[in-house]
């Protein structure tokens, strides 16, 4: 007789066949490091409500690379590896990894992953349970906690900070107390529970009845895959003054008054008990002092923003103002070159990198005649000095100076104004 062994897969009323979901393996205790010789329990929990069969849906159990004989839903286990599970149609679990420990004393950790603001708990345990006295926990080698006797290390809300290398340390009476012993090093990891968030111009919002317009701002974040229905709440703040204090909505709009100050505003994600909250950077638009053009503006991905617990003060600043650029006036045949700064200013050493035309730089051409104007009188001067040198190296070349020798200042004068130079009678 033929077997006859059939699947039917329910399509929803869309006509399009549901995809299955993969699924959720369970560690119980939940702890990833046993002693030798203890057992632990793995839970396969799949999704198939919409599979219907002749008979039951098996289940699939991986250690590393090796299908696992057992095919029930739970199965236990000791032996030291990756463990995955799988059920019919649906893609494989993520991992779990397991580990068996010959030392007298071990740091468990949970097997599943810490987010932001849930609480991170450690135990650190002893041979079959023996007490530990004089327990220290660590992080990257750093004491921060110390019991009389064995307890558990808790983080009542884990931060991003808080992840790192655990280790413990303790005696324990076997049966006289021993000396100082040290478990592993454990890596523990907490996940970002949702990214900094960014806040973003969405468009203009024209005026209706008595609403006025203005311009409507998004606080833009994202969950983590696994914990995408978690709730936010979002806060709007112009300075460091909130305009809309926590609320469910991620929207928030400018009164028109206030659009001209649209850089003045950042935004604020949290949790329903903020126990984790997450500021955004400033608003930033493309072109500073330019007319705001909505259609055309973006924002730059956000950079990674410092958390702001609820119990610690936010810092604010204000965006930077411009400040503008003194003007510098040209005086022809001045001994400055030409120059003359304005009350109270000094010269600087230079322009800026990339500033623009000083008004130096745009009456080149209008200086260009009192320039030749003071080569020429370089010129002159310069046969005055040679004559002064010569007079001083050969003086009977110059029989009507050899009594006095006169200074070449002497000689001559600059008049200010006036393109020549104009003798002295001595």
């Amino acid at each position: 007789m033929w077997e006859l062994t059939a699947l039917l897969l329910l399509v929803p009323s869309s006509g399009q066949a549901a995809t299955l979901e993969k699924p959720i393996l369970s560690l119980h205790p939940p702890w990833t490091t046993i002693f030798k010789g203890e057992r632990v329990t793995l839970r396969c929990d799949g999704y198939h409500p919409l599979l219907l069969e002749l008979r039951p849906i098996s289940t699939l159990w991986y250690l590393g690379h090796l299908l696992l004989p057992s095919h029930k839903k739970s199965i236990e286990v000791q032996t030291p590896g990756v463990y995955r599970c799988q059920t019919r149609g649906a893609p494989v679990s993520d991992p779990i990894h397991l580990s068996v420990s010959n030392d007298w004393l071990i740091l468990q950790v949970p097997y599943a992953a810490v987010f932001e603001g849930e609480p991170l708990v450690m135990r650190c345990r002893g041979w079959y349970d023996k007490v530990v006295y004089k327990l220290h926990y660590y992080h990257d080698g750093q004491p921060v906690r110390y019991f009389h006797s064995s307890a558990n290390y808790t983080v009542p809300q884990a931060r991003a900070s808080d992840s790192g290398r655990y280790q413990c340390s303790g005696t324990m009476r076997i049966p006289v107390e021993s000396a100082p012993m040290f478990s592993a090093k454990v890596a523990v990891t907490v996940q970002e529970l949702f990214q900094a968030p960014v806040l973003r111009v969405m468009g203009r919002v024209d005026a209706r009845g008595a609403a006025l317009g203005g311009v409507a701002l998004r606080c833009e974040t994202l969950l983590h895959p696994q914990k995408r229905d978690t709730p936010l709440q979002f806060a709007f703040y112009k300075y460091s003054r909130a305009v809309r204090r926590f609320d469910w909505g991620a929207e928030y709009t400018v009164p028109e008054p206030e659009v001209e100050e649209l850089e003045s505003h950042w935004c604020e994600a949290a949790t329903a008990s903020r126990s984790v909250r997450k500021r955004s950077p400033w608003l930033q638009l493309p072109g500073r002092g330019s007319p705001l053009d909505v259609a055309s503006t973006t924002v730059p991905a956000p950079q990674a923003a410092a958390l702001a617990p609820a119990n610690k003060p936010l810092s604010f600043r204000e965006p930077p103002l411009s400040r503008p650029v003194p003007s510098v006036t040209s005086v022809p045949n001045t001994t400055s070159a030409g120059l003359l700064f304005p009350a109270g200013g000094a010269p600087t050493a230079g322009p800026p990198a990339c500033a623009p035309l000083t008004p130096l730089e745009q009456t080149t051409g209008a200086l260009k005649p009192d320039m030749d104007l003071l080569l020429r009188e370089m010129q002159l001067l310069k046969g005055l000095l040679s004559r002064v040198v010569l007079e001083l190296k050969e003086p009977q070349a110059f029989p009507e100076h050899r009594d006095t020798l006169e200074t070449p200042a002497s000689h001559f004068a600059v008049s200010q104004g006036t393109p020549e130079t104009t003798a002295v009678e001595s």
